[in-house]
Protein backbone atom coordinates (compact mmCIF):
# COMPACT_ATOMS: atom_id res chain seq x y z
CA UNK A 1 0.00 0.00 0.00
CA UNK A 2 2.93 2.37 0.69
CA UNK A 3 3.72 2.33 -3.05
CA UNK A 4 0.23 3.52 -3.97
CA UNK A 5 -1.07 7.08 -3.67
CA UNK A 6 -4.64 5.89 -4.26
CA UNK A 7 -6.00 2.39 -3.75
CA UNK A 8 -9.51 1.01 -3.77
CA UNK A 9 -10.69 -2.51 -2.99
CA UNK A 10 -14.03 -3.70 -4.35
CA UNK A 11 -15.30 -0.14 -4.70
CA UNK A 12 -18.95 0.13 -5.80
CA UNK A 13 -21.51 2.91 -5.90
CA UNK A 14 -25.20 2.43 -6.52
CA UNK A 15 -27.80 5.11 -7.25
CA UNK A 16 -31.12 3.34 -6.75
CA UNK A 17 -31.13 0.54 -9.32
CA UNK A 18 -28.20 1.97 -11.26
CA UNK A 19 -24.75 0.58 -10.48
CA UNK A 20 -22.51 3.52 -11.42
CA UNK A 21 -19.25 1.99 -10.13
CA UNK A 22 -18.97 -1.77 -10.11
CA UNK A 23 -16.39 -3.45 -7.87
CA UNK A 24 -13.26 -1.65 -9.06
CA UNK A 25 -9.75 -2.03 -7.67
CA UNK A 26 -7.94 1.21 -8.41
CA UNK A 27 -4.14 1.32 -8.07
CA UNK A 28 -2.39 4.67 -8.59
CA UNK A 29 1.39 4.42 -7.98
CA UNK A 30 3.06 7.23 -6.05
CA UNK A 31 4.85 9.67 -8.31
CA UNK A 32 2.91 8.60 -11.39
CA UNK A 33 0.78 10.57 -13.81
CA UNK A 34 -2.27 8.34 -13.96
CA UNK A 35 -4.60 8.75 -16.90
CA UNK A 36 -8.19 7.91 -15.97
CA UNK A 37 -10.09 7.21 -19.17
CA UNK A 38 -13.54 6.19 -20.24
CA UNK A 39 -16.52 7.29 -22.31
CA UNK A 40 -19.07 9.67 -20.82
CA UNK A 41 -21.08 7.89 -18.14
CA UNK A 42 -18.42 5.25 -17.53
CA UNK A 43 -18.10 6.10 -13.81
CA UNK A 44 -14.87 8.14 -13.77
CA UNK A 45 -16.21 11.24 -12.04
CA UNK A 46 -18.23 9.23 -9.52
CA UNK A 47 -15.08 7.28 -8.61
CA UNK A 48 -13.09 10.50 -8.20
CA UNK A 49 -15.80 12.00 -5.99
CA UNK A 50 -15.68 8.93 -3.73
CA UNK A 51 -11.87 9.14 -3.54
CA UNK A 52 -12.10 12.77 -2.40
CA UNK A 53 -14.87 12.12 0.12
CA UNK A 54 -17.47 14.03 -1.91
CA UNK A 55 -19.64 10.92 -2.23
CA UNK A 56 -20.02 7.79 -0.13
CA UNK A 57 -19.28 4.35 -1.52
CA UNK A 58 -21.99 1.71 -1.33
CA UNK A 59 -19.40 -1.01 -0.75
CA UNK A 60 -15.64 -1.28 -0.77
CA UNK A 61 -12.73 0.62 0.74
CA UNK A 62 -10.56 3.53 -0.39
CA UNK A 63 -7.11 4.55 0.80
CA UNK A 64 -5.57 7.89 -0.19
CA UNK A 65 -1.93 8.68 0.62
CA UNK A 66 -1.86 5.63 2.86
CA UNK A 67 -4.90 6.56 4.96
CA UNK A 68 -8.43 5.22 5.03
CA UNK A 69 -11.12 7.41 3.47
CA UNK A 70 -13.41 9.05 4.39
CA UNK A 71 -12.32 8.49 7.99
CA UNK A 72 -9.11 10.48 7.52
CA UNK A 73 -10.53 13.34 5.46
CA UNK A 74 -9.18 16.09 7.72
CA UNK A 75 -5.66 14.71 7.54
CA UNK A 76 -5.64 13.78 3.86
CA UNK A 77 -7.45 16.59 2.04
CA UNK A 78 -4.91 19.34 2.92
CA UNK A 79 -2.37 17.26 0.97
CA UNK A 80 -4.67 16.95 -2.05
CA UNK A 81 -5.41 19.50 -4.77
CA UNK A 82 -8.42 18.93 -7.02
CA UNK A 83 -10.27 20.35 -10.00
CA UNK A 84 -13.49 18.37 -10.46
CA UNK A 85 -16.33 18.92 -12.94
CA UNK A 86 -15.06 22.31 -14.00
CA UNK A 87 -13.82 25.31 -11.97
CA UNK A 88 -16.07 27.08 -9.47
CA UNK A 89 -15.55 30.73 -8.54
CA UNK A 90 -17.46 33.83 -7.49
CA UNK A 91 -18.09 35.63 -10.79
CA UNK A 92 -18.37 39.10 -9.23
CA UNK A 93 -14.90 38.81 -7.63
CA UNK A 94 -11.52 39.00 -9.30
CA UNK A 95 -9.41 35.94 -9.88
CA UNK A 96 -7.00 37.08 -7.18
CA UNK A 97 -9.81 37.71 -4.68
CA UNK A 98 -11.20 34.23 -5.33
CA UNK A 99 -7.83 32.63 -4.60
CA UNK A 100 -7.34 34.73 -1.45
CA UNK A 101 -10.73 33.59 -0.20
CA UNK A 102 -9.96 29.97 -1.05
CA UNK A 103 -6.62 30.12 0.72
CA UNK A 104 -8.18 31.72 3.80
CA UNK A 105 -10.57 28.75 4.06
CA UNK A 106 -7.62 26.42 4.58
CA UNK A 107 -6.84 26.28 8.31
CA UNK A 108 -3.32 25.02 7.56
CA UNK A 109 -2.44 27.92 5.24
CA UNK A 110 -0.42 30.60 7.09
CA UNK A 111 -2.02 34.03 6.69
CA UNK A 112 1.35 35.78 6.74
CA UNK A 113 2.38 34.25 3.40
CA UNK A 114 -1.05 34.21 1.72
CA UNK A 115 -0.29 36.91 -0.85
CA UNK A 116 2.93 35.18 -1.89
CA UNK A 117 1.13 31.87 -2.42
CA UNK A 118 -1.60 33.49 -4.50
CA UNK A 119 0.98 35.37 -6.59
CA UNK A 120 2.91 32.17 -7.23
CA UNK A 121 -0.20 30.20 -8.20
CA UNK A 122 -1.41 32.92 -10.60
CA UNK A 123 2.00 33.17 -12.19
CA UNK A 124 2.31 29.41 -12.57
CA UNK A 125 -0.91 29.16 -14.59
CA UNK A 126 -0.31 32.32 -16.63
CA UNK A 127 -2.99 34.51 -15.04
CA UNK A 128 -0.84 37.13 -13.35
CA UNK A 129 -1.82 39.67 -16.02
CA UNK A 130 -5.55 39.15 -15.33
CA UNK A 131 -5.54 38.82 -11.55
CA UNK A 132 -7.69 41.92 -10.96
CA UNK A 133 -10.24 41.13 -13.69
CA UNK A 134 -13.61 39.85 -12.50
CA UNK A 135 -14.13 36.16 -13.15
CA UNK A 136 -17.36 36.84 -15.07
CA UNK A 137 -15.13 38.39 -17.76
CA UNK A 138 -12.83 35.34 -17.92
CA UNK A 139 -12.94 33.02 -20.89
CA UNK A 140 -13.58 29.32 -20.28
CA UNK A 141 -9.87 28.65 -20.60
CA UNK A 142 -9.02 31.36 -18.06
CA UNK A 143 -11.56 29.92 -15.62
CA UNK A 144 -9.94 26.54 -16.08
CA UNK A 145 -6.53 28.02 -15.29
CA UNK A 146 -7.96 29.68 -12.19
CA UNK A 147 -9.31 26.33 -11.00
CA UNK A 148 -5.88 24.76 -11.44
CA UNK A 149 -4.30 27.69 -9.58
CA UNK A 150 -6.63 26.99 -6.66
CA UNK A 151 -5.38 23.41 -6.55
CA UNK A 152 -1.78 24.67 -6.39
CA UNK A 153 -2.06 27.18 -3.55
CA UNK A 154 -0.31 24.77 -1.18
CA UNK A 155 2.21 22.01 -1.89
CA UNK A 156 0.28 18.86 -2.78
CA UNK A 157 1.21 15.21 -2.60
CA UNK A 158 -1.72 14.33 -4.87
CA UNK A 159 -3.43 16.32 -7.61
CA UNK A 160 -6.74 15.17 -9.11
CA UNK A 161 -7.57 17.02 -12.32
CA UNK A 162 -10.77 16.43 -14.29
CA UNK A 163 -10.33 17.55 -17.94
CA UNK A 164 -7.73 20.22 -17.03
CA UNK A 165 -7.23 21.42 -20.64
CA UNK A 166 -10.93 21.90 -21.33
CA UNK A 167 -11.50 25.23 -23.09
CA UNK A 168 -7.82 26.05 -23.51
CA UNK A 169 -6.28 27.18 -26.79
CA UNK A 170 -3.30 25.18 -28.14
CA UNK A 171 -0.76 27.40 -26.36
CA UNK A 172 -2.64 27.11 -23.05
CA UNK A 173 -2.92 23.35 -23.50
CA UNK A 174 0.86 23.06 -23.94
CA UNK A 175 1.44 25.20 -20.86
CA UNK A 176 -0.86 23.06 -18.70
CA UNK A 177 0.80 19.88 -19.97
CA UNK A 178 4.22 21.31 -19.10
CA UNK A 179 2.86 22.28 -15.68
CA UNK A 180 1.64 18.73 -15.04
CA UNK A 181 5.03 17.35 -16.07
CA UNK A 182 6.80 19.73 -13.70
CA UNK A 183 4.49 18.81 -10.80
CA UNK A 184 5.16 15.13 -11.38
CA UNK A 185 8.89 15.89 -11.58
CA UNK A 186 8.67 17.53 -8.16
CA UNK A 187 7.24 14.32 -6.68
CA UNK A 188 3.49 14.91 -6.80
CA UNK A 189 1.17 12.15 -7.96
CA UNK A 190 -1.29 13.34 -10.62
CA UNK A 191 -4.60 11.67 -11.48
CA UNK A 192 -5.71 13.04 -14.83
CA UNK A 193 -9.26 12.30 -16.00
CA UNK A 194 -9.44 12.92 -19.73
CA UNK A 195 -11.00 11.70 -22.95
CA UNK A 196 -8.14 13.00 -25.15
CA UNK A 197 -5.82 10.22 -26.25
CA UNK A 198 -3.14 12.63 -27.38
CA UNK A 199 -3.07 14.12 -23.89
CA UNK A 200 -2.78 10.74 -22.20
CA UNK A 201 -0.02 9.53 -24.53
CA UNK A 202 2.03 12.70 -23.99
CA UNK A 203 1.63 12.95 -20.23
CA UNK A 204 0.79 9.70 -18.49
CA UNK A 205 2.92 6.90 -17.12
CA UNK A 206 -0.05 4.74 -16.06
CA UNK A 207 -3.59 4.32 -17.33
CA UNK A 208 -6.92 3.03 -16.06
CA UNK A 209 -9.79 2.50 -18.50
CA UNK A 210 -13.39 2.39 -17.27
CA UNK A 211 -16.45 1.23 -19.16
CA UNK A 212 -19.99 1.01 -17.80
CA UNK A 213 -18.77 1.28 -14.23
CA UNK A 214 -16.08 -1.39 -14.47
CA UNK A 215 -12.32 -1.16 -14.75
CA UNK A 216 -11.54 -2.94 -18.03
CA UNK A 217 -7.78 -2.27 -18.13
CA UNK A 218 -5.16 -0.85 -15.80
CA UNK A 219 -1.38 -0.66 -15.78
CA UNK A 220 1.54 1.25 -17.21
CA UNK A 221 1.09 2.98 -20.54
CA UNK A 222 3.82 0.74 -21.97
CA UNK A 223 1.93 -2.38 -20.82
CA UNK A 224 -1.28 -1.15 -22.43
CA UNK A 225 0.54 -0.48 -25.69
CA UNK A 226 2.03 -3.97 -25.47
CA UNK A 227 -1.43 -5.54 -25.46
CA UNK A 228 -1.89 -4.50 -29.07
CA UNK A 229 -1.08 -6.68 -32.04
CA UNK A 230 1.10 -5.85 -35.04
CA UNK A 231 -0.01 -6.22 -38.62
CA UNK A 232 1.46 -5.92 -42.08
CA UNK A 233 -0.18 -3.81 -44.75
CA UNK A 234 0.56 -4.56 -48.38
CA UNK A 235 -0.34 -2.35 -51.33
CA UNK A 236 -0.31 -4.32 -54.54
CA UNK A 237 -2.23 -4.83 -57.81
CA UNK A 238 -1.87 -8.57 -57.15
CA UNK A 239 -4.21 -8.86 -54.18
CA UNK A 240 -5.06 -12.55 -54.47
CA UNK A 241 -1.41 -13.58 -54.89
CA UNK A 242 -0.46 -11.51 -51.84
CA UNK A 243 -3.20 -13.10 -49.74
CA UNK A 244 -2.09 -16.60 -50.78
CA UNK A 245 1.53 -15.90 -49.86
CA UNK A 246 0.66 -14.35 -46.49
CA UNK A 247 -1.53 -17.35 -45.66
CA UNK A 248 1.40 -19.62 -46.50
CA UNK A 249 3.32 -17.91 -43.71
CA UNK A 250 0.51 -18.71 -41.30
CA UNK A 251 -0.72 -15.12 -40.95
CA UNK A 252 -4.33 -14.19 -40.28
CA UNK A 253 -5.28 -12.33 -43.45
CA UNK A 254 -7.99 -9.72 -42.96
CA UNK A 255 -10.55 -8.59 -45.45
CA UNK A 256 -9.27 -5.90 -47.78
CA UNK A 257 -9.46 -2.60 -45.88
CA UNK A 258 -9.85 -0.59 -49.05
CA UNK A 259 -8.43 -0.06 -52.48
CA UNK A 260 -6.41 2.75 -53.91
CA UNK A 261 -8.66 2.55 -56.96
CA UNK A 262 -7.99 4.47 -60.14
CA UNK A 263 -6.37 3.05 -63.22
CA UNK A 264 -3.76 1.13 -61.22
CA UNK A 265 -6.32 -0.87 -59.23
CA UNK A 266 -4.04 -1.17 -56.19
CA UNK A 267 -5.44 -3.43 -53.45
CA UNK A 268 -4.71 -3.03 -49.74
CA UNK A 269 -4.15 -6.39 -48.06
CA UNK A 270 -3.72 -6.60 -44.29
CA UNK A 271 -2.59 -9.49 -42.11
CA UNK A 272 -2.05 -9.76 -38.35
CA UNK A 273 1.28 -10.98 -37.08
CA UNK A 274 1.12 -13.71 -34.41
CA UNK A 275 2.05 -12.71 -30.86
CA UNK A 276 4.46 -15.64 -30.54
CA UNK A 277 7.40 -16.04 -32.91
CA UNK A 278 6.26 -13.71 -35.72
CA UNK A 279 8.15 -14.23 -38.99
CA UNK A 280 10.74 -11.54 -39.80
CA UNK A 281 9.07 -8.84 -41.87
CA UNK A 282 12.08 -8.81 -44.20
CA UNK A 283 11.37 -12.46 -45.05
CA UNK A 284 7.71 -11.63 -45.71
CA UNK A 285 8.59 -8.85 -48.13
CA UNK A 286 11.20 -11.01 -49.89
CA UNK A 287 8.75 -13.93 -50.20
CA UNK A 288 6.09 -11.70 -51.72
CA UNK A 289 8.50 -10.40 -54.33
CA UNK A 290 9.85 -13.90 -55.06
CA UNK A 291 6.28 -15.12 -55.60
CA UNK A 292 5.80 -12.46 -58.25
CA UNK A 293 3.70 -10.06 -56.14
CA UNK A 294 4.26 -6.48 -57.35
CA UNK A 295 4.61 -4.25 -54.29
CA UNK A 296 3.50 -0.63 -54.29
CA UNK A 297 3.86 -0.42 -50.52
CA UNK A 298 4.74 -2.60 -47.53
CA UNK A 299 4.63 -1.54 -43.89
CA UNK A 300 4.30 -2.91 -40.38
CA UNK A 301 1.70 -1.22 -38.17
CA UNK A 302 1.41 -1.46 -34.38
CA UNK A 303 -2.11 -1.35 -33.00
CA UNK A 304 -2.69 2.18 -31.76
CA UNK A 305 -3.84 3.27 -28.33
CA UNK A 306 -7.15 4.26 -29.88
CA UNK A 307 -7.51 0.73 -31.30
CA UNK A 308 -6.95 -0.70 -27.82
CA UNK A 309 -9.54 1.57 -26.21
CA UNK A 310 -12.13 0.82 -28.87
CA UNK A 311 -11.47 -2.90 -28.39
CA UNK A 312 -11.85 -2.54 -24.60
CA UNK A 313 -14.93 -0.36 -24.52
CA UNK A 314 -16.58 -0.74 -27.90
CA UNK A 315 -16.68 3.05 -28.13
CA UNK A 316 -14.47 5.65 -29.75
CA UNK A 317 -12.37 8.29 -28.01
CA UNK A 318 -11.37 11.74 -29.15
CA UNK A 319 -7.80 11.67 -30.37
CA UNK A 320 -7.24 15.41 -30.45
CA UNK A 321 -8.76 18.69 -29.43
Amino acid sequence: MSDLAVRSDGLSKRFGRQLAVDNIDLAVPRGSVYGFLGPNGSGKTTTIRIILGLAAATTGRVHVLGQDMPGSLRHVLPRVGALIEGPAAYPFMSGRANLLRMDAANPKAPASTRNQRVDAALDRVGLAHADTKRVRAYSLGMKQRLGIAGALLMPRDLLVLDEPTNGLDPQGTREVRNLIRSLAGEGSTVVLASHLLSEIEQLCTHVGVMHRGRMVAQGSLADLHGLGRSRVRVLTPDGQMARTELLRFGLEVMADDGAAGGRNGVTVVGAELPDADPPPVEDLAAALVQAGVRLRGFEVQQETLEDRFVALTGEGFDVDQ
